[in-house]
């Protein structure tokens, strides 16, 4: 019978190894050796089953998306990651499901150096809370406080793929494959978050829609935004499954694509594109920040209405 130490040696068995873990799983708190001359940035994020995922998903996705998410609240500061924690609620001592998990959890915490120091595991419904640890040089850490009047609004990769799987899936029909692989596998912008250190005045990433994330930047930064749908980058694979109407919407308003929404001055438009081009990661300008409040979109010229801003968990989804 698998109890609760077993998983945490299955656990502890796959952790990354970093020099400045001085304790790492085992006792009752981690020991980490942050650097002198740095700040630490921390951010955490809970997944829950049916939630922020379908409950069919692979538990190898569940892994990578549960790290993932958070890895990309540390993109949006520009901020190197470090170390994280995991606490792990199921309904079971699942040690097959926990090996899975693993797998993709792992996966990309070894692709970024990240080193699992700790966390819980517990009886309850499936739900899973990370939270990690980036550093970043004083000073140089990317706010939504900080863009400017005239700032371009960019974003990297494209919006409104992972919204076109979860509305495929909620029909019950077929599910594009490449669709469905954003939403269970967010890539974390982390090469580009640190790119545009320096670069960029603002950045957010876009976890819960487009003008609801670019929102909380305008209203941060006392700044209206406006952006052009004619602008927005669409995939092969969304241009496909949805007409112009739905497509339009899941860009918008759908969430979980964890991608980079950031502001810079125009003059900087070059530096921008080599920040992009020396991560590998896409980026588009779709808009422009400007005196005012809120945020607007026009459409072939026009003003358009979103029928939702984005998803907010304690109100209907959009």
């Amino acid at each position: 019978m698998t109890g609760e130490f077993d998983l945490i040696d299955r656990i502890r068995a796959r952790v990354v190894a970093r020099d400045d873990v001085r304790l790492g799983i085992g006792d009752d708190a981690a020991v980490l050796a942050v650097p002198a001359g740095l700040h630490l940035v921390v951010a955490t994020d809970t997944l829950n089953a049916d939630v922020h995922f379908p409950a069919d998903t692979a538990p190898a996705d569940i892994g990578w998306k549960a790290l993932a998410v958070n890895l990309s609240d540390l993109a949006a500061m520009g901020a190197v990651p470090a170390w994280c924690t995991v606490s792990l609620s199921m309904p079971t001592a699942d040690a097959p499901w926990v090996d899975a998990f693993l797998d993709g959890f792992d996966a990309l915490a070894r692709a970024h150096a990240v080193a699992l120091v700790g966390g819980d595991t517990t009886r309850g419904p499936l739900s899973i809370c990370v939270t990690v640890h980036g550093l970043v040089a004083p000073g140089r850490v990317l706010r939504r406080s900080a863009a400017c009047a005239g700032d371009d609004i960019w974003i990297s990769g494209t919006p409104g793929d992972a919204a076109g799987a979860l509305r495929q899936w909620r029909a019950g029909g077929a599910v594009d494959p490449a669709l469905r692989e954003r939403l269970d596998r967010p890539t974390p912008r982390l090469a580009l978050g640190d790119a545009l250190v320096g670069v960029a005045h603002a950045a957010i990433d876009v976890s819960d829609g487009l003008l609801a994330d670019l929102g909380h930047i305008a209203r941060a930064s006392g700044l209206a935004a406006e952006i052009d749908l004619d602008d927005l980058p669409v995939s092969a694979a969304l241009r496909a499954a949805f007409d112009a109407d739905m497509r339009y919407r899941l860009q918008a308003s759908g969430g979980d694509d964890y991608e980079l929404c950031f502001t810079a001055p125009p003059s900087v438009a070059d530096a921008v594109r080599g920040a992009a081009r020396a991560s590998a990661t896409p980026v588009t300008r779709i808009g422009r920040m400007q005196a005012g409040a809120g945020v607007s979109v026009r459409l072939a010229g026009a003003p358009w209405a979103p029928q939702g801003a984005g998803w907010d968990h304690f109100a209907a989804s959009p």
